[in-house]
């Protein structure tokens, strides 16, 4: 049970985290790197949508190898060209910018509504696969002195937390904040905690940590190898548009003058390069990096929004040069010390027992707060 209470605290806390930064976006119809120019400033923002380049890239070059690992697997059976994983990487990765591309198409559109419903067939039968062979009780972890439960938490709480820098780019869109919030905050938990537990589970009844092998074996068992490729393929297809149309969003808040297409082929080209490099045994360092860069960096930006600026913003100062937001030359200098401190504790931290999330985001927040406090008292 250790497991899930692991899983189920961290999806609590890093959705709550979520769901507060779309609010943002809601309220005012901006995406998620202009929501961060209020609190870092116009230019400051620019550091936030860089490295919101830098892990989409990274999100999607990883789901890319997953995909790719899966289709060499099945090739070897066939032989030949088909087992070689370097094609299966180009291939899909050439499939998802197509997507990226025509996905406002009336056939695309179909084709989305498609993979939903094959999405919620997989989910219920690996949910009746797993839970046949495996009880509740056996949903735990094995603890050592890299894997406690705090930092098991942490790997939990930086899989929503990875969403707060694209979050705005689709609440921005909602009818209401409330629905925006809520809709975000259960569509993410469930779906996600979920397969999180399935994935535990799979790993507990086969004995297998690599994904790819564990789908491919989830499904063999029942003679679907074939298909689950397909579901594999098609999934990693329509995962990662979002993360080039967020990639895209990020790149047009430095500068509008950039060429939407141009850049999603780019960033395309720059995923698959990647994915053909990318050691996967680095998987858990990459998510403890992207803790450590977002968690106390919207750490700053919640605090500034919610208890500063109490949902309050000059918006038509959000991109004027001078204005409200404009700082020393275009950065907050104290936002980024804020951000720098609970990047620096985040990794300092995240293999002691109390973890890195909370103190990081509770530091960045609190010494943020307290250094405006003081130099708006000086103003």
């Amino acid at each position: 049970m250790v497991g899930i209470i692991v899983i189920l605290l961290g999806h609590i806390i890093g959705n709550t985290f979520l769901g507060l930064s779309g609010v943002i976006g809601s309220d005012y119809g901006i995406s998620s790197m202009v929501s961060v120019r209020p609190s870092f400033g116009i230019k400051g923002a620019n550091i936030a949508a860089l490295f919101n380049i830098i892990q989409l890239i990274g999100w999607a070059a990883i789901l890319l190898i997953i995909a790719a690992n899966a289709g060499a697997i099945v090739g070897q059976y066939y032989g030949g060209i088909l087992g070689s994983y370097k094609l299966w990487a180009v291939v899909i990765g050439l499939l998802t910018l197509l997507w990226a591309l025509y996905t406002g198409k009336t056939v695309w559109k179909y084709m989305q509504i498609l993979a939903c419903l094959v999405m919620v067939y997989v989910i219920i039968l690996m949910t009746y696969m797993t839970f046949k062979h495996v009880q509740f009780s056996d949903f735990s972890f094995s603890t050592s002195p890299k894997l406690h439960f705090m930092t098991a938490l942490d790997l939990v709480i930086a899989m929503p937390i990875s969403f707060l820098p694209i979050v705005a780019d689709y609440s921005r869109f909602a009818k209401s904040t409330k629905r925006a919030f809520t809709s975000t905050w259960v569509g993410y938990f469930i779906i996600s905690a979920w397969m999180y537990i399935l994935g535990l589970g799979g790993a507990i009844l086969l004995g297998e940590q690599d994904p790819t092998r564990l789908i491919l074996k989830s499904f063999a068992i029942i003679g679907l190898a074939v298909p689950a490729l397909c579901m594999v393929i098609f999934s990693t297809v329509t995962s990662n548009f979002p993360d080039l149309y967020s990639a895209t969003c990020s790149m047009k808040s430095m500068s509008s003058k950039i060429n939407d297409k141009l850049l999603m082929t780019i960033f395309a080209i720059l995923i698959i390069l990647i994915a053909l490099v990318f050691p996967m045994n680095q998987y858990e360092n990459y998510l403890f990096i992207i803790g450590a860069m977002f968690i106390p960096l919207f750490g700053v930006v919640l605090t500034d929004y919610f208890i500063i600026r109490k949902r309050k913003l000059n918006i038509s100062n959000i991109d004027k040069k001078s204005g409200d937001y404009w700082y020393s030359n275009g950065y907050n200098i104290i936002a980024i010390v804020s951000w720098v401190i609970g990047f620096c504790l985040y990794l300092m931290i995240k293999d002691c027992y109390i973890g890195g999330s909370i103190p990081s985001i509770l530091a960045a927040g609190a010494v943020y707060y307290c250094l405006t406090k003081i130099y708006n008292k000086r103003k």
